[in-house]
Order: structure tokens, then C-alpha cells, then sequence
């Protein structure tokens, strides 16, 4: 377990090392600020108006997997309470405000992987765009100190689940 650690911090001190270059640091900062909602709840909103009634099942099915997700998810910070790579090691510096205090999982990438999966099965003409934003979310977290590797890893398997178990309810089919 100790040599997957030391792989974990690693990794994440190398994609951190990225965040020393002023522009790349402002990039993944904005990348994170709409990450964190702002690009996905504009994305529902607009759904409905630009694709009608298969933009509204989207946005909807988007909006009821992300509830139970959001309770995985904060099931696992409360649980785990494992400290963020920028509070236990020197090396890695935080680059944004946290929104909490714990680092499991990446709860960006795991909403960014599950509102993913749901609306490029509504929309597949979507998936590229989205695949690339929540690629860009996911670096974002190392970049910014603010989640080691196997966070990010964590939180796209759940977003991962998530959306498939939410797409196979009758409500959805």
C-alpha cells in the first residue's frame, strides 16, 4: 500500500508541477470554477431550449443522477476524511480555494463523468465537447493541488456507475 501511495503522490506532484506556469495555473483555475457546476447547470438549463424534449429528458435525468451521486460522494469525504495532497506535502500547492476539506474523491470529476454519460445518451452529437470538458475537469484537480490521481480515478468510476445504474431504471428506458 505504502509503494501505491508514493505512486499516487508522485503523480500528483508531477501534474501539480504543471500549475507553476501562470497561464496554465489560470486555465485549469476556470476550467475547475465551471467544473464545479456552473458549466453543468447553464448545460441543463440550455438543454430543453436548444433540443427540445430530448434536451428535457437530458437535463432531467442529468439533474436526478446527480442526487444520488451527491450523496456517494458525500458519503465518501465524510467517511474517508482524507487530507488533500496540498495540506500533507510541501511539494504540492494549492492553486484554488477548496470547496471542502477533503480530497475523496474528486467530486468535480465525478459529477463531470456522470452528467457526461447521461447526456451523450440523449445527445450523442454532444459527447466529443463533453468528453474533452470533463477530461480538462479531471487534470484540473491534480494540476490544482487539490486532489491526488486516484481521487480523480475514484470519482469518474463512481460517476461511472452512476450514470450506467441510473440509465437502466425503467423511469429513464
Amino acid at each position: 500500500m505504502n509503494r501505491l501511495y508514493r505512486l499516487d503522490l508522485g503523480l500528483c506532484i508531477q501534474f501539480n508541477r504543471i500549475s507553476a506556469y501562470r497561464s496554465a495555473s489560470l486555465f485549469f483555475m476556470a476550467i475547475s470554477r465551471l467544473g464545479n457546476g456552473v458549466f453543468w447547470y447553464s448545460l441543463m438549463l440550455l438543454l430543453p431550449a436548444l433540443y427540445g424534449e430530448p434536451g428535457w429528458q437530458a437535463s432531467l435525468h442529468m439533474a436526478l443522477a446527480g442526487l444520488p451521486a451527491l450523496a456517494i460522494y458525500k458519503y465518501l469525504k465524510k467517511k474517508t476524511s482524507r487530507q488533500r495532497p496540498c495540506k500533507v506535502h510541501p511539494r504540492v500547492q494549492q492553486k484554488t480555494a477548496s470547496l471542502d476539506q477533503f480530497s475523496f474523491p474528486s467530486g468535480h470529476t465525478l459529477h463531470a463523468v456522470n452528467f457526461t454519460l447521461v447526456c451523450s445518451t440523449y445527445l450523442p452529437e454532444l459527447a466529443g465537447v463533453l468528453a474533452w470538458f470533463t477530461a480538462l475537469v479531471a487534470v484540473s484537480r491534480p494540476v490544482l493541488g487539490l486532489h491526488y490521481p486516484s481521487d480523480v480515478l475514484a470519482g469518474a468510476a463512481i460517476g461511472t456507475a452512476v450514470a450506467l445504474l441510473s440509465l437502466q431504471l425503467p423511469l429513464f428506458g
